[in-house]
């Protein structure tokens, strides 16, 4: 029971949204990323995000974009897991999850004045939606399918389970930096983003039943009837014990080797006696053939054990019970950046951006918390109030490339690399913290290409491709938090009402590839582990409208 609280406890902290980018990182930052995916080397006021070495195509004066995407996203998780004989189970296969982000921003300002250009971005690096999950996850299942099997021999036939949690991920971040104009080929850039992260989450386990010969019973129920079983075991295996030693002391000795009905014959007990205690032992499972002291022994080792038994089921009976979930997490950090843009003449211009690692920590602000199990007799929970957990975005470098083909078509080429491997992530396997290496073979990568053609003075449409790799293993995937690579399409165009006003518009599509992946499931009394098939998939659908203003 302690590995079902952990592992939807830990659901709940992997609740998040990340859409084009990398396992942490959005890339997909405005209207124009999303009708064409791939700006690295773009010289609009989105290049305060894209390539900030770029900015000096734009005139003297100030520049502003306003975007906002509707991201909706679907994910699938399907397990294959059947117990032995396919005699019990989970009591579905096809686990759905809804994520949502009606409001995604992307707000940028640049001040240009000859040589030198100051900027600024607001915009959700990290996250930016609410993940729903109304029926759980294949992990918060599994381990209460366990019951089944483990209360097998008391009856048990199936079982019930009421879960639901919503979490919330954001990383918002705020840049602001300088771009310099070193010469008509080469352009500069030197900045910084603050980051703040808002996790939230909010949930609820409850209502776990098992079906006990035909009658469905609260899980707790059962677990306290059994501490009660226990209970009085061990109270009549004392009794036994301590009346062992009595006639033992009794005799002075001379019985400890005797028998029970030895004891009878020497006058020590009586045969009502006698077979009260034979019932007494038959019932706790104890060789009524042992000698005094034998039973003595057996019985004060049966009490420990019952009496321990009955510590763990009223432990269990607790961790069954309902639980909630009400949680916030915050942090911050700092990103440097530098970049640099080249411009080759009037056809070909390249971008090149690097941010460093962001190192941060959340704390947790918690309301309610979820239990896990027990340090001794003092509650443990998943969601300490106050405690911390490492949350680092890795370091990213892209560079691209933007080349007039003629003069109404433009091809535009990009690619982005996640120094994943380097950082902290806060990943856990199994409950236990692991460094991104454990879990991380090769480091994210993305590709991207793209076309622009200008129709006309005020019409331009384009359409783009993003390919990205994701490089973590088996050890890193769970329904939890599992990474995929992905094929991203994205088309749209811009309208331009005048010189210092235009619309760009786009509609994206992210595919990612299925993973069908096979684990082991451990079970009590089972001596091999259970092999089982789980595949995850998603999809991911954006809608953006942004505006550019100068002035």
């Amino acid at each position: 029971m302690k590995k079902l609280l952990l592992t939807i406890a830990a659901a709940w902290m992997a609740a998040g949204l990340v859409m084009g980018g990398g396992i942490v990182t959005n890339t997909n930052q405005s209207a124009s990323w999303v009708r064409m995916p791939v700006r690295d080397a773009s010289r609009d006021i989105d290049a305060v995000f894209y390539n900030p070495a770029g900015l000096f195509k734009l005139k003297d004066g100030f520049h502003f974009s306003i975007n906002n995407q509707y991201v909706t996203q679907k994910q699938e998780v399907q397990n294959f897991y059947k117990g032995p004989g396919d005699l019990f189970g989970l009591n579905q296969s096809l686990y759905k999850g809804t994520v949502l982000a009606p409001v995604f921003p992307g707000i940028y300002g640049v001040f240009k004045k000859g040589n030198l250009a100051i900027s600024f971005g607001v915009n959700p690096i990290g996250g930016g939606g609410g993940a729903e999950f109304k029926t759980g996850l294949p992990s918060f299942e599994m381990p209460v399918s366990d019951l089944v099997p483990g209360l097998a021999k008391y009856g048990a036939q199936g079982y019930k389970l009421d879960t639901y949690f919503k979490g919330s991920s954001i990383y918002m971040g705020y840049q602001l930096g300088v771009s310099y104009k070193l010469s008509d080929m080469i352009q500069v850039y030197l900045g910084a983003r603050y980051v703040t992260v808002k996790n939230t989450y909010s949930g609820y386990l409850k209502n776990i039943q098992v079906n006990m010969a035909g009658t469905w019973t609260p899980a707790p129920t059962v677990f306290d009837g059994l501490a009660t079983q226990a209970t009085t075991g061990a109270t009549g295996a004392t009794t036994i014990a301590t009346n062992m030693g009595a006639i033992i002391t009794g005799s002075g000795g001379a019985l400890s080797a005797a028998t029970l009905w030895q004891a009878q014959q020497a006058g020590a007990i009586t045969d009502a006696q006698r077979l009260g205690i034979i019932a007494g032992l038959t019932q706790l499972g104890i060789d009524t053939s042992q000698t005094l002291s034998g039973i003595q022994t057996s019985a004060t080792g049966t009490a420990a054990y019952l009496t321990n038994s009955a510590a763990t089921a009223t432990a269990t009976a607790m961790l069954v019970s309902d639980q909630t979930a009400d949680v916030t997490q915050t942090g911050s950090g700092i990103t440097p950046i530098v970049g640099v843009n080249l411009t080759f003449g009037d056809k070909l211009n390249v971008g090149i951006k690097y941010e460093f690692a962001t190192k941060m920590e959340v704390t947790n602000k918690t309301k309610q918390d979820v239990l896990v199990g027990f340090n001794g007799a003092t509650p443990v929970t998943m969601f300490p109030d106050g405690a911390k957990t490492k949350n680092d975005m890795p370091a990213f470098l892209s560079v691209g490339a933007e080349y007039a083909l003629t003069d109404k078509i433009t091809l535009d080429l990009g690619t982005h690399y996640y120094f994943d491997r380097s950082v902290n992530y806060g990943k856990k396997v199994n409950s236990l913290a692991v460094d991104n290496k454990a879990v991380i073979d090769k480091n994210y990568i993305e590709l991207a290409g793209g076309l622009q053609f200008k129709v006309n003075d005020k019409i331009l449409v384009s359409a783009g491709y993003l390919n990205t790799q994701s490089g973590v293993n088996k050890d890193y995937q769970s329904d939890l938090s599992y990474s995929l690579s992905t094929n991203t399409f994205g088309f749209g165009g811009q309208y331009s009402f005048s010189e210092n006003l235009k619309l760009n518009v786009g509609y994206a599509y992210t595919a990612y590839k299925k993973a069908d992946l096979t684990y082991e499931h451990s079970l009590t009394g089972v001596p091999q582990p259970i092999s089982y098939n789980e595949t995850f998939w998603k999809n991911t659908q954006i809608i953006a409208v942004g505006l550019d203003i100068s002035f």
